[in-house]
């Protein structure tokens, strides 16, 4: 076999400015990434997905069963399969609430439609409840200056220090109760 010669510098440079390159072809962006927007809009137009479902959870299930569970996802089954419905329960409830699994799975299903969901999935943990807002505190008026003469009287005998401060925080709590 006859060994082939490379180009030299000026004939590559020459080959390569007479050929056009395309650049390469990029894929598509994922489409669920694109679609989330959406299907938001069309789910809040159209239908109640799992957001209506946990914003309605006590609504579904009822007072007592939603103090000790609350809905965490929503599985749509894959290719025709059953979906589930994975709720999270509060320690030793998990027993009383997988007794009443067909009841939920009715309520839901009466809630979403007819055999939205087919299995449900339960998981022992802490309820993550929403905060409730901050109550605010209403301040007492102070003591007025007889009770505050008779408290530092009653306390005169006490040494000075945090003990003393802290004993008399605590006398002018309890004679604003009163």
């Amino acid at each position: 076999m006859a060994r082939r010669q490379l180009p030299t510098a000026q004939e590559a440079m020459r080959i390569l400015g007479e050929k056009r390159t395309r650049p390469q072809r990029r894929p598509p962006p994922p489409l669920g990434r694109s679609l989330t927007a959406t299907l938001r809009v069309l789910d809040a137009k159209f239908g109640q997905g799992s957001g209506a479902l946990i914003a309605r959870w006590r609504e579904v299930v009822g007072v007592e069963i939603a103090k000790r569970t609350e809905p965490v996802k929503l599985t749509k089954g894959r290719n025709g399969g059953p979906s589930s419905l994975e709720i999270r329960v509060a320690g030793p409830s998990a027993a009383i609430i997988q007794h009443q699994a067909h009841e939920i799975l009715a309520r839901v299903n009466l809630f979403l439609g007819a055999e939205a969901v087919q299995k449900l999935r339960i998981v022992q943990g802490p309820l993550q409840r929403p905060s409730a807002p901050m109550q605010t505190r209403t301040r007492r008026p102070p003591l007025d200056a007889a009770q505050e003469a008779d408290l530092a009287h009653d306390l005169a005998a006490a040494p000075e220090g945090p003990l003393k401060a802290a004993l008399l925080a605590l006398g002018r709590g309890v004679l604003r109760q009163r």
